[in-house]
């Protein structure tokens, strides 16, 4: 502990200096970020040369939409010792994630974007227009949101040919959660032409069911989280049941990428893409 308060005390001259200049440029030169969700969008708007270090996560490509660009940047692992010397204009950080770095930054007087969870398109959209401001790329921000929006658009004009036939769906996540009303991924399911089984129980955005419960729940569209490569875990043993793989018999189960919908970012777009790609097959 001592030699990490020593490490962190060394580079306070210079965290206090950064603070204490003048007003931001229009474009942020040197960001960084502590957050998954954060890096996506960050990378998606900001040229490498201006990014001084993304989350390590976003080099997976197993859980990240941007591992290619992330190879470009330096990477960090959240810890305010490694973001401090970095001198960033800016860090940008999730709401609920690294809470000790962050407070540490916001008492060195570093300038900090914290992002919430949006739980609509809508928000979605602000969210990027923040973050593109707050980086001096507008116009990319918009570009971005602009594509997202035309590509759900497009699956709105398609369900409103379906005439109101919407298939029954349950998304069953690690450890047996599943995603309700007021949630993104319910959003997300709405656009895709589906009828979320889950919005009929009184689990608020989230909750965990018994595996019976799914099974038995009638749903005619099963979507799994699919995490591929990913290493043997108890979160992703219901996900692999035996159980889960019978129903393929009688119930469309659907194979999502984990990464497409995680983090609220224009990849939900795609989400909801092969959503509606599963709305049609058949069993």
């Amino acid at each position: 502990m001592r030699r990490w308060l020593l490490r962190i005390l060394a580079v306070l001259p210079l965290a206090g200096g950064a603070a204490l200049a003048g007003d931001a440029p229009a474009k942020t030169q040197r960001i960084a970020s502590l957050n998954l969700c954060a890096d996506e969008l960050l990378l998606r708007l900001v040229e490498p040369q201006r990014i001084a270090s993304v989350t390590w996560l976003a080099r997976d490509p197993r859980g990240s939409n941007v591992a290619a660009l992330a190879a470009a940047v330096p990477v960090n692992r959240g810890l305010a010792e490694e973001i401090v010397p970095q001198r960033p204009d800016l860090v940008v950080a999730g709401k609920y994630t690294t809470r000790t770095t962050v407070g540490l930054l916001k008492r060195l007087d570093i300038p900090l974007l914290e992002l919430d969870v949006p739980q609509t398109v809508e928000a979605v959209a602000e969210q990027i227009r923040q973050l593109a401001h707050a980086v001096g790329e507008p116009e990319r921000g918009e570009a971005l949101i602009a594509g997202m929006t035309a590509r759900l658009d497009a699956l709105d004009a398609l369900d409103a040919l379906a005439q109101g036939q919407r298939p029954t769906a349950v998304v069953l996540r690690p450890n047996g959660f599943v995603a309700g009303s007021g949630s993104l991924v319910d959003t997300i399911l709405t656009r895709a032409g589906l009828d979320n089984l889950a919005d009929r129980l009184p689990l608020g955005s989230q909750g965990a069911l018994p595996l019976e419960a799914i099974i038995l729940g009638g749903a005619e569209r099963l979507i799994v989280d699919a995490a591929p490569d990913a290493p043997p875990s108890l979160a992703h043993a219901v996900l692999h049941h035996p159980a889960v793989a019978a129903l393929a018999t009688r119930v469309r189960v659907v194979s999502l990428p984990s990464r497409l919908w995680t983090c609220a970012g224009p990849q939900i777009a795609e989400a909801a893409e092969l959503l509606a790609v599963g709305r049609e097959a058949a069993p």
